[in-house]
């Protein structure tokens, strides 16, 4: 067993099985296009001994197992729309999550409950015909690998405006954004311990951000740099409309801030960059230059694995 033990790759670092403070992961910061270092939209949720999953781009998995969280701890995945960058990683964390990982001195246990979806009235649909495409995928395993039949299934519950989860002191609402002509997409705030964070996923500024953000611990609010990306405009006019698409259903830098503000949030965390900032201290004082004169809070540039634990700081 020594001898296999150094051969076979383990999970060295992990979560701890329970969180007295709410705790925001960023998993991926990224948005459609592919950019090197920086993975497709993420965000894991730890309250008490549960782990949420908001939206899962490709590659959701490879940045849970970075982010120390094992799969198989997923069992909630809330969808913020159905852009594919958004939903792309579905079955692999579905797959992942009902299988269970066995190396020398652990066993993750497979999820044996139903995987629990949540998101806008579109989902069940969309979803759904995922579902559909790796059912033969899904009979193999429970026939031939003899994996759990109650880890097969998906349980939908579809909701643009309300509570969508409340039990063991989590809440969590989700409620209307515009992302047209993405329809519809929703928020997602988090309540535990007396505390809140909301999760805003794609959208042009709007009321119902600053009224369900209003005092929340964190804000997790994704944002463009307009500067950047006229510029890009100008340097590649043949471009134009596709470098200039995310402009009519996005949110600038400095409209983020804006919403802070008027939502007196306590922390600003951005994500879904575009164009996606350098990892260095100039590239992301660069990408969010003007900002602070709006709102005078804490803005951090998310990168992907940050970490913000709403009982402690920031770390990555």
């Amino acid at each position: 067993m020594t001898d296999l033990a150094k051969h076979i790759q383990g999970q060295e670092k992990l979560v701890p099985d329970f969180h007295e403070h709410l705790k925001v992961i960023l998993l991926g910061t990224g948005s459609p296009r592919a950019v090197y270092g920086v993975a497709k939209p993420g965000v894991a949720v730890l309250a008490g001994s549960k782990v949420f999953l908001v939206d899962c781009g490709a590659g959701t998995v490879g940045q849970l197992l970075l982010a120390g969280i094992m799969p198989q701890r997923i069992s909630d995945v809330l969808f913020t729309h159905h852009h594919s960058d958004h939903n792309s990683g579905f079955f692999d964390v579905f797959i992942s999550s009902w299988r269970t990982h066995v190396v020398p001195g652990a066993v993750y246990e497979n999820r044996t409950v139903p995987m629990q979806v949540y998101g806008p009235e579109t989902t069940r649909d969309i979803i759904g015909k995922m579902e559909a495409s790796f059912a033969f995928d899904v009979d193999l395993r429970i026939n031939y690998n003899k994996s759990d039949l109650g880890g097969s299934r998906i349980e939908y519950h579809e909701c643009n405006e309300g509570v969508v989860y409340d039990r063991d002191g989590i809440r969590i609402t989700a409620f209307e954004v515009d992302h047209r002509p993405v329809y519809p997409a929703v928020a997602y705030k988090f309540e535990y311990n007396g505390q809140a964070a909301v999760i805003s996923g794609d959208t042009l500024p709007v009321d119902n951000m600053v009224r369900y953000a209003q005092g929340a611990d964190l804000l997790v609010h994704e944002a463009y740099n307009k500067e950047w990306l006229d510029a890009l405009i100008a340097m590649y006019p043949e471009q134009a409309t596709g470098l200039g698409n995310p402009a009519k259903y996005h949110t600038t830098t400095l409209q983020a801030a804006e919403i802070a503000r008027q939502a007196n949030v306590k922390h600003l965390l951005l994500t879904h960059h575009i164009p996606a900032p350098a990892k260095t201290p100039e590239a992301e004082a660069a990408y969010i230059r003007g900002m602070s004169e709006i709102y005078a809070g804490p803005i951090t540039v998310g990168r992907d694995l940050i970490e913000v634990d709403l009982g402690a700081s920031v770390s990555s």
